[in-house]
């Protein structure tokens, strides 16, 4: 990927037209439009008292939640020994970890996707290449770090607004890509739920019955959202700013990126688990998805601690060592990896911006210099 190549044409991103249509869209500091409602100062106000009121229950139950998550962790892993943890990491094969670094590609190019369905929705035409990198590095950091509406928010800020976008364009694009993730979520979680729920009911403990009206219930809600969308021109408004929502034909785009991602990040600690498990991976992809919903609930870096105690608690039938070093190299390849990679890039990125524009920099400052002179 050319990092430098990326700053030959700044602040060249451009909205696009829809066919057919005369009406000029709306300014850039102003990404979808102002409410014109109430007065904003006063909505403003309000607003902030009443999210103030109710912000702790949330930042509650996520301490509980991530609390409890230790606790039946550290019960679960109570009997594994190091040595026992060490074989296990190790045991992988490295068809197996081959494997599995080429799903976490797959994986993370699906994420670029969610960025280039968002500025498709927005209008805004910008280089795949900068859109890939954006992604890519805002969803590494994120996942590691925490945080993703500040972390992600950066680096996403960093790049796309050398391509001259406003910090109103980046928040409306960051939650347009959240709605892919979501319905690609509910569409896997839905479908894996009804075919395979009496697999699932051996694993988690739970009712065939249970199961399949959780699928059914969440399948509906993913409908329902999509015929919402169809019926007529839908939009949300987010701080005082009125978002308008993708349509029936990009929330389907949506929804299939946000399904392929889920079932390749899914697919990688699939193939990392010891062999002979006897689980399908579809029964599997509902395990995946629970757990990492979870783990986004808690807040927690990645759903550390979260997350590992779902799959353990749902794999309870398999070696729990194995599982577990399955677990670690998955963090490895999913997370420590793309992290480094991340990180690398928005440096050559930095370094290559730099280069580039101090050279044209450079006589300017002479010139000014020698015109000051007498």
């Amino acid at each position: 990927m050319n990092f430098a190549s990326q700053d030959k044409n700044l602040a060249q991103a451009r909205p696009l037209r829809d066919a057919g249509a005369g009406d000029d869209l709306p300014r850039d500091e102003d990404p979808a439009g102002q409410d014109p409602g109430k007065d904003p100062q006063v909505a403003g106000g309000q607003h902030a008292r009443h999210r103030r009121r109710y912000a702790w229950i949330g930042t509650l139950a996520s301490v509980v939640l991530f609390v409890i998550s230790l606790g039946v962790l550290g019960k679960l892993v109570s009997t594994v020994t190091w040595a026992d943890l060490r074989t296990a990491f190790l045991a992988a094969t490295p068809n197996q970890v081959g494997l599995a670094i080429g799903l976490v590609v797959v994986s993370y190019l699906f994420l670029t996707c969610y960025d280039a369905l968002a500025l498709r929705q927005l209008k805004l035409k910008v280089p795949y290449r900068t859109t890939a990198l954006a992604s890519f590095t805002s969803y590494a950091v994120s996942f590691n770090l925490g945080f993703p509406l500040l972390t992600a928010g950066t680096v996403r800020y960093w790049i796309y607004s050398g391509q001259g976008l406003s910090p109103g364009r980046i928040a409306a694009l960051t939650i347009v890509a959240g709605f892919t993730f979501w319905l690609g979520m509910g569409a896997v979680l839905g479908i894996s739920l009804i075919r395979e729920a009496e697999p699932l009911s051996h694993l988690t403990y739970t009712s065939v019955l249970l199961n399949q009206v959780l699928g059914v219930a969440t399948l509906a809600a993913v409908l329902a959202y999509l015929a919402w969308v169809t019926v007529k021109r839908r939009s949300v408004k987010v701080r005082g700013w009125r978002l308008e929502l993708p349509g029936l034909k990009l929330s389907l785009s949506q929804m299939l990126v946000g399904a392929g991602d889920v079932c390749a990040a899914a697919g990688v600690l699939y193939v990392l688990l010891p062999a002979g498990h006897g689980v399908s991976f579809e029964a599997f992809v509902a395990i995946y998805v629970l757990a990492a919903m979870l783990g986004i609930a808690s807040h927690a870096p990645g759903g550390l601690g979260v997350f590992e105690a779902t799959v353990l608690l749902a794999l309870s039938g398999l070696p729990r060592e194995s599982v577990l070093g399955a677990l670690l190299l998955f963090r490895v390849c999913y997370y420590l990896i793309p992290f480094v990679v991340a990180l690398a890039a928005l440096g050559a990125y930095e370094i290559a911006k730099r280069a580039r524009l101090t050279p044209r920099e450079a006589p300017d400052d002479d010139a000014a210099e020698s015109d000051a002179k007498p």
